[in-house]
């Protein structure tokens, strides 16, 4: 198994009322995002985000620890899964001159959506079936995504991260350590259909044979 290793530390954390985002939320909330169409990207915070737009400042400070711990160079290929607008992908090419990107989305609404400059690099395609042949790009990321699947479809999209990356992988899954935390992902989450003690999710790494790299994301 691979390493347990924060690369999203320098990702600015905004601040969350998550006790007021629970006392609000209805499971029509949950359904309306678990669509990821416009109301999740850009509609009501109670849906989604409120509004998804690029800005440099969230992954500026994050592309340099994913060069510095996989030894990103031009002619390296990275899959982003669950790439949204793109915006990951777009920095990546702006700070690792000549990396050759890739990424698939759900949404038909974020790839319509995408960044013009990556619009030729993604598509909308699913994690449990990916479209690119075995071992075909040096390192697959992905961010706060796979967990959207039910748990028997989180080993399928992991085994699929196995099958297409060559170098390494890394992925942020919703977790928790503790009652609190547990409560406070609970009262949180909109999307995620898998959610794990941390331990939980290594021993399930084991089970379908993640071998790559993990961090969790905890509101």
């Amino acid at each position: 198994m691979g390493m347990e290793i924060d690369l999203m530390a320098n990702y600015p954390r905004s601040k969350r009322n998550v006790e007021e985002r629970g006392a609000q939320k209805t499971e029509a909330d949950r359904a309306v995002a678990r669509r990821f169409g416009k109301e999740f990207f850009d509609g009501s915070r109670d849906q989604g985000y409120g509004g998804f737009n690029y800005h440099p400042r969230f992954w500026e400070p994050v592309i340099p620890d994913f060069q510095r711990h996989f030894g990103l160079k031009a002619g390296d290929s990275v899959l982003d899964i669950g790439c949204a607008k793109g915006f990951m992908l777009y920095d990546m090419m702006r700070l690792i001159p000549g990396i050759n990107v890739r990424g698939i989305d759900v949404s038909e609404y974020a790839i319509e959506h995408a960044l013009p400059e990556v619009k030729p690099f993604v598509s909308v395609g699913d994690a449990r079936k990916l479209p690119f042949p075995d071992k075909s790009f040096d390192v697959v990321i992905s961010i706060t995504t796979i967990h959207n699947l039910e748990r028997d479809e989180c080993a399928v999209a992991l085994q699929e991260v196995e099958r297409v990356a060559r170098r390494g992988a890394f992925i942020t899954l919703d977790a928790y350590r503790d009652d609190n935390e547990k409560a406070r992902m609970e009262a949180w989450n909109l999307t995620a259909k898998t959610m794990m003690h941390v331990d939980e999710w290594k021993a399930f790494f084991r089970q379908v044979g993640y071998t790559g790299d993990y961090y969790w994301f905890i509101p």
